[in-house]
């Protein structure tokens, strides 16, 4: 019997998020920053049970800011970005049994001090949950990968690749990893992440996501070749375009949108889209109250028409380095 990551459509149990506590990270947003993780949980809470894990000296307040039905637990954690430190779920074909995939957390390549207690955190969420933990000795981040939980992954080179990751680790070493530990046997490798994107080397969350079987949503090139983006989003859509699933079929893109771009403090950042939670009959995402979110958001209402969509601000999650996928990470059931 094998292990096998569950695509995010699959019907969970829940869904995990850990509270902001990097002060440095926010700085003078981090009130702000709390507030829209509070409208993210509330509005995922209203379609599945949310478990809020919070360093113990923060636990007290995100008790008084979120709605009761969010479960608070107490865990040591550097940073706030679950879908990357904490465990990926996976389920073993026969029995349905779960686990917990823990794969070894660097901070992206080192780049946020310190780190010591989130690559510790997917243990402690797999002791709370009661879930048996399989560990891996490679580097990987939830928001590197999206799968369609029959054996088809994307990922980007710019990141699974970047040599701050596993640098003894040939391209065929880590597909296999990815095989063993999540059940991943067609690996899709674009070139590019979004070029704002440096904290995480080129995350595939913000340019690329299944939806189901099949069909993918994916970060648009846009007419503007000037634009900055143009021709790494031009360079994987290709990739996408003549990519086939495990199934053997040819992949359905479907494109959104360029990301917003917005000013904090007065510095440029962006929203993506596609950074979204799909939830069990939901899907939360990223808007920045800028005019290309209705727009966004008819296009993923199209692309999930039987779930409802809905928006949250997310403008400070942006200037943080991320977006709502980002900071939930999916419990199956």
């Amino acid at each position: 019997m094998t292990w096998r990551m569950p695509a995010e459509w699959e019907h969970h149990q829940g869904c995990l998020m850990a509270w902001p506590t990097r002060r440095h990270l926010w700085n003078h947003h981090l009130q702000e920053a709390r507030s829209e993780y509070v409208a993210t949980a509330a509005a995922i809470a209203s379609f599945e049970p949310v478990v809020m894990i919070a360093a113990p000296d923060d636990a007290a307040g995100a008790r008084s800011m979120l709605p009761d039905e969010v479960e608070v637990i107490e865990i040591p954690i550097d940073d706030s970005w679950i879908r990357d430190s904490g465990p990926i779920f996976t389920v073993r074909d026969g029995d349905g049994e779960r686990s917990g995939a823990d794969f070894v957390f660097n901070s992206w390549g080192e780049k946020f001090e310190p780190w010591d207690q989130d690559a510790l955190v997917g243990r402690g969420v797999l002791e709370h949950l009661g879930v048996a933990r399989r560990r891996s000795n490679m580097v990987l981040e939830g928001g590197s990968i999206t799968v369609d939980g029959a054996g088809t992954v994307i990922t980007t080179v710019q990141c699974n690749r970047h040599p701050n990751r596993n640098p003894d680790m040939s391209r065929e070493n880590v597909e296999s990893e990815l095989a063993s530990m999540l059940g991943l046997d067609t690996v899709i490798w674009l070139p590019w992440g979004l070029i704002e994107d440096l904290d995480t080397d080129g995350h595939v969350d913000n340019v690329c996501t299944f939806v189901r079987p099949g069909v993918v949503l994916a970060h648009g090139a846009g007419r503007d070749q000037t634009h900055p983006n143009h021709a790494r989003m031009s360079a994987n859509l290709n990739v996408l375009r003549s990519s086939f699933d495990t199934a053997g079929a040819l992949l359905n893109v479907i494109e959104v949108p360029q990301a917003s771009y917005f000013d904090i403090d007065g510095e440029p950042y962006r929203n993506s889209y596609l950074n979204f939670y799909i939830a069990n009959g939901g899907v939360v995402v990223p808007i920045a109250d800028h005019p290309n979110d209705a727009a966004a958001l008819e296009i993923i209402s199209d692309a999930f028409p039987d779930r409802e969509v809905v928006g949250v601000p997310s403008r400070v999650l942006a200037y943080g380095g991320g977006g709502v996928h980002c900071i939930t990470q999916q419990i199956p059931s």
